[in-house]
């Protein structure tokens, strides 16, 4: 029977050599140049971390979200190109600019802002980003001639460095992605009629970097799959040669034998059919475990896999374990890389009726997250 450390009540495990070797994987089989997405604290790995691993990996560039994402990967001592694209309204780019941190502009009200923050030494890196149909931030078709020749002007006189022109997929159907890649398309021969020329273009992130060559343009953003997660309903990691990184587990807190009739955990959603056996696991939603999933999700202790009995708490939650020789300090695995034996967090994904993104990302601080390298 496996256990935690002594002393460890709830933690998160993180395989650094798996976003290694998972980078390497896609940036072979896309033959194009990887920005590896941070964003979300590494979707809750951990960004510094997972940004040293996805480097080591073949990943030229890192991309997030927020500035102040980009900003606490520079001072953590990473200097690889960075590119954030969510901005709040009226924000400087002043420090953003200093610390050499690409940005991702939106509007024309954007990229003036984004020029103030030159110097007379320094342009601002930007990559403009288009509207192609997802119906959520990115320059509007219409605004793009007169965003794009402002852009071609302000790179002229050394406001700007136009580093890349991109988009986003809706990855609702090859067709409708095609659609959105003819639109890109048509935005790039619009940009270079007026004057840009970027080095870098990109629209696929991880879905369509694996499953839509034409969009990959030479430079993709890989997201979930640098974690090693599918981002297909119809195949899993192991389907598309990735290893999951991430593992969750706790040691069981408490173990109790209870009659037939027993009322397990708030409401009484569950009461027990038989005399049985309880375990208590401490995660809870405070943790990240979706309270969806009470009475649908799984654990995996000892090589058997029980169900999640009744709702599950802030802190705990209760797995009903029949007469199997359950102690205290065993190990309850909640999911992990199924090729070791663990449960695939989609199992998790589907009894919460959502998507392995979530689950990942949502992993509280509680459980602790420890680096290993398998």
């Amino acid at each position: 029977m496996s256990h935690l450390p002594a002393g460890v009540m709830r933690e998160t495990l993180i395989d650094t050599a798996a976003i290694t070797e998972n980078v390497r994987h896609l940036r072979r089989l896309t033959d194009s140049e990887v920005i590896a997405v941070v964003k979300a604290d590494g979707y809750g790995h951990g960004a510094v971390r997972s940004a040293i691993a996805a480097l080591a990996g073949g990943a030229t560039r890192l991309g997030v979200a927020d500035v102040s994402e980009a900003i606490a990967l520079r001072r953590a001592g990473i200097d690889a190109p960075i590119l954030a694209w969510l901005h709040a309204p009226g924000a400087s780019f002043v420090e953003a600019a200093g610390l050499g941190i690409e940005l991702g502009i939106s509007s024309f009200d954007q990229l003036v802002a984004a020029a103030s923050a030159a110097t007379a030494d320094r342009a601002v890196g930007v990559h403009l980003k288009v509207e192609t149909g997802l119906g959520r931030n990115g320059i509007a078709p219409a605004d793009a001639p007169v965003v794009f020749a402002e852009a071609a002007r302000l790179e002229r006189i050394g406001k700007l460095r136009v580093v890349g022109i991109f988009s986003h997929l809706s990855n609702t159907s090859a067709d409708d992605d095609r659609a959105a890649l003819s639109r890109f398309q048509e935005a790039l021969a619009l940009a270079a009629r007026l004057g840009l020329t970027p080095p870098l273009t990109h629209i696929a992130a991880s879905h369509a970097a694996i499953d839509l060559p034409e969009a990959r343009l030479g430079c993709v953003r890989i997201g979930i799959a640098t974690y090693g997660l599918s981002p297909f309903a119809d195949r899993s990691s192991a389907d598309l040669g990735l290893r999951p990184a991430m593992t969750l587990r706790a040691a069981v807190a408490a173990v109790r034998r209870v009659p037939a009739g027993q009322g397990v955990s708030y409401g009484y959603t569950h009461r027990t059919d038989a005399d049985t056996t309880l375990a208590l696991v401490p995660l809870g939603y405070a943790d990240g475990v979706p309270r969806a999933a009470s009475g649908s999700g799984a654990v995996r202790i000892g090589g058997e896999t029980f169900p999640v009995a009744g709702r599950i708490a802030m802190d705990q939650f209760v797995v009903d374990v029949g007469d199997h020789p359950i102690a205290v300090g065993d190990e309850a695995l909640l999911f992990g890389d199924p090729t070791l034996g663990a449960p695939p967090v989609e199992a998790w994904a589907d009894a919460a009726n959502t998507i392995n993104y979530e689950i990942v990302t949502r992993i509280g601080p509680r459980a602790v997250r420890r680096e290993v390298a398998r």
